[in-house]
């Protein structure tokens, strides 16, 4: 019997669990003060109605910023800071969200090349303190190669101009700044049928495993290799990234791409069912130790 009898469905929708991921990058910031504003009202016992004077509003317009659906106003976030009675730390954290609400970020200048959906998770992967990631077809955007990436890319969008692969290009190898940072600490499963397909060829797949090996002896990096006799029986076909954020700010996601967007999972129930997925999965994916050796059985295939 497998070690998860219920493996969960890939979100397909639904307003209560999941939010489609639509917006752009900066959306993604203020999806994340409306949810540490609605966590801080219900902390409180209080409801809608009971805030929404504080703000010289209607509940709908508290409901429409707890939901993160347009830019909020420092006025009404400070204010509502002020009736909550942080602390000096919260309040700071508050602030520092305000600030990058209102900022345009690096990876907005690729608007024109990439998806709304890829954009936002970058923004997310940016004030993530653990990212745990599961790939079950190619190596994770966190750790791919430029030509891997590229070779990607073009397999996706046979027609797209050099101009257009370089940028989007450009944006994957940008995005692994973050691994220059004490966080976010980034954990990668990866199901050994990658290891098997040489993207781009036999070179750039083997300089692509280099790259993953020497990934894994960087202390902040785990890279764990799920073997297909342990994986077989609770590996979910889709891949899974889940998202858990510093003391003081929003809460936890799971995001979850398709073919043509993504969703990322916010009800307790849900994230329950994929943290349990990924934890299973960690339980069943080799020790870091074996991990590099099947890299290296694997580079010396491609030689």
């Amino acid at each position: 019997m497998s070690a998860v009898p219920d493996l969960p469905e890939p979100p397909q929708g639904g307003e209560d669990s999941v939010i489609p991921m639509r917006r752009d990058g900066q959306a993604a910031v203020w999806l994340m003060v409306g949810e540490q504003l609605r966590s801080l009202r219900q902390d409180r016992g209080l409801g809608l109605k009971d805030v929404a004077p504080i703000i010289r509003s209607s509940v709908s317009k508290i409901s429409r910023l707890e939901r993160g659906e347009s830019p909020p106003k420092d006025r009404d976030v400070l204010d509502l800071v002020r009736y909550y009675g942080l602390s000096p730390q919260e309040r700071r954290s508050i602030e520092s969200l305000l600030q990058q609400a209102h900022n345009e970020e690096w990876y907005e200048h690729y608007n024109d090349v990439t998806p709304t959906y890829l954009r936002r998770l970058i923004s997310l992967e940016g004030i993530a303190e653990e990212i745990c990631t599961y790939e079950n077809h190619v190596v994770p955007g966190l750790l791919q190669t430029p030509d891997y990436a590229r070779a990607l890319v073009k397999a996706a969008m046979p027609n797209a101009t050099e101009e257009t692969l370089d940028r989007i290009v450009d944006l994957r190898i940008n995005r692994q700044l973050i691994l220059d940072q004490d966080i976010p600490r980034v954990s990668a499963l990866l199901d050994q049928g990658i290891l098997l397909r040489p993207r781009g060829g036999t070179t750039v797949m083997r300089r692509q495993l280099e790259h993953l090996l020497h990934a894994a002896d960087v202390a902040k990096v785990n890279i764990r290799i799920v073997e297909f006799v342990r994986g077989a029986s609770v590996s979910p076909p889709y891949p899974i990234t889940h998202l858990k954020f510093r003391d003081g700010g929003p809460a936890e996601l799971a995001y979850v791409e398709h073919v043509t967007g993504a969703t990322y999972v916010t009800r307790p129930l849900d994230l329950d069912e994929h943290r349990n997925v990924l934890s299973t999965l960690r339980d069943a994916a080799a020790t870091m130790e074996r991990s590099k050796t099947v890299l290296r059985k694997a580079i010396e295939m491609y030689r």
